[in-house]
């Protein structure tokens, strides 16, 4: 694992200069200057405590983001979830157990997996047209 990485630093007089920063160093200041917003890892959000509010999006299985929804369909009284779709579900696993907001939910179905969309690579394993049965409320 790559602990530091060269970095080439442009001077307006005396050209490019390489200079050696931690990893870690550069992400934080890469993330100050683009000013990306970064979901916390699940130990971040345990620590953060009981003011840490999940995403509406987010979906857990154990405290770790498993997978993001779009487009979901609560309907309490058939005791489902319905998801256009999951993406960034590479993590997640289909027979245990998860969290969506305030339920407990479990995957049932899956119409469509596909692990690799050539539009959009960076979503991951994406799973449309998901129904997940509604085991239960969340404890917080």
């Amino acid at each position: 694992m790559v602990n530091e990485i060269v970095v080439p630093i442009l001077l307006a007089a005396s050209g490019i200069v390489f200079i050696s920063l931690g990893l870690k160093t550069l992400l934080r200041r890469s993330k100050k200057i683009m000013n990306v917003p970064i979901r916390p890892t699940a130990g971040e959000a345990s620590s953060l405590g009981p003011a840490f509010e999940r995403p509406d999006d987010a979906i857990y299985q154990g405290n770790k983001l498993v997978a993001c929804a779009v487009d979901a369909e609560v309907n309490p009284e058939a005791r489902e979830i319905t998801f256009r779709e999951l993406r960034n579900s590479d993590d997640l696993l289909l027979p245990d157990e998860c969290e969506f907001r305030k339920y407990r939910i479990i995957i049932q179905r899956v119409e469509y997996a596909s692990r690799i969309d050539k539009e959009k690579p960076e979503d991951g394993r994406v799973l449309k047209g998901v129904v997940a049965e509604i085991l239960g409320y969340r404890e917080q």
